[in-house]
């Protein structure tokens, strides 16, 4: 399983815009999600920064990157553009964020 972490904002007075999105987030979205390979996805808002923290893990980076291209999440992008920072493409702006530590419960008891 691959972990990632990824750093990306919401326009300060939409935080709660935000939060209603994806609660819940679009059935369609989920699947295509689930179907790439993804087994957990979590998104932290730190509310005095705006900064969004997602933690995602995946079976594949192929996969992953391959959610990108399909119409559900095309659709989405465009929909969130208004409250967050965008790309061109309508992507939100996002920066990987390298993982320096984990700790993981052991599958050996002493």
């Amino acid at each position: 399983m691959i972990r990632k972490g990824l750093l990306m904002s919401v326009h300060p007075d939409r935080h709660e815009e935000y939060r209603r999105r994806h609660n819940p987030i679009w059935p369609e979205l989920e699947s295509v999600l689930r179907k790439h390979g993804v087994h957990r996805y979590s998104i932290f808002l730190h509310s005095e920064t705006s900064q969004l923290f997602a933690y995602v893990e995946v079976e594949e980076e192929s996969r992953w990157s391959d959610i990108a291209n399909t119409g559900a999440c095309q659709e989405w992008w465009a929909h969130m553009r208004e409250i967050m920072p965008s790309n061109p493409d309508n992507s939100p702006r996002s920066e990987d964020l390298t993982e320096v530590f984990c700790l993981q419960e052991s599958s050996s008891s002493p």
